[in-house]
C-alpha cells in the first residue's frame, strides 16, 4: 500500500513537471501555442501543458497495460492526473494574460 502511495505521488510530480514544461515551451518558441480566450478577453488559458500531460497519461496507461498491471495500478494513476488537473487548475498554470 505504501509503494501504491509512493508511485501515484511520483507520477503527480511528473504529471505537474510535464505540464509546467508544456506551458512553457511556447515562450521559446518550441512548439505553436494553443491559447483559448477567457470570457473577459485580457487573459487566456494555454492548452499546451494539458495535452502533453494527457499523452504522458496514455503512455503510462499503455505500459501498465503492457506489463499486465492495468487493473492494480491505473486507478492510482488515474488519482495523481485528477490531483495534477487539480493543482494545476488552483495554482493557475495555464493562465495568461493576453
Amino acid at each position: 500500500m505504501i509503494k501504491k502511495v509512493f508511485f501515484t505521488l511520483l507520477q503527480f510530480i511528473l504529471f505537474l513537471l510535464v505540464s509546467f514544461a508544456g506551458i512553457t515551451l511556447p515562450i521559446f518558441h518550441l512548439i505553436p501555442s494553443h491559447i483559448t480566450k477567457l470570457a473577459d478577453q485580457t487573459r487566456g488559458f494555454e492548452w499546451d501543458g494539458v495535452f502533453l500531460m494527457l499523452a504522458l497519461f496514455v503512455l503510462i496507461i499503455l505500459i501498465e497495460a503492457l506489463r499486465k498491471r492495468f487493473l492494480r495500478a491505473a486507478p492510482w494513476t488515474v488519482l495523481a492526473l485528477v490531483l495534477a488537473a487539480i493543482a494545476e487548475y488552483a495554482m493557475k498554470l495555464g493562465v495568461r494574460d493576453l
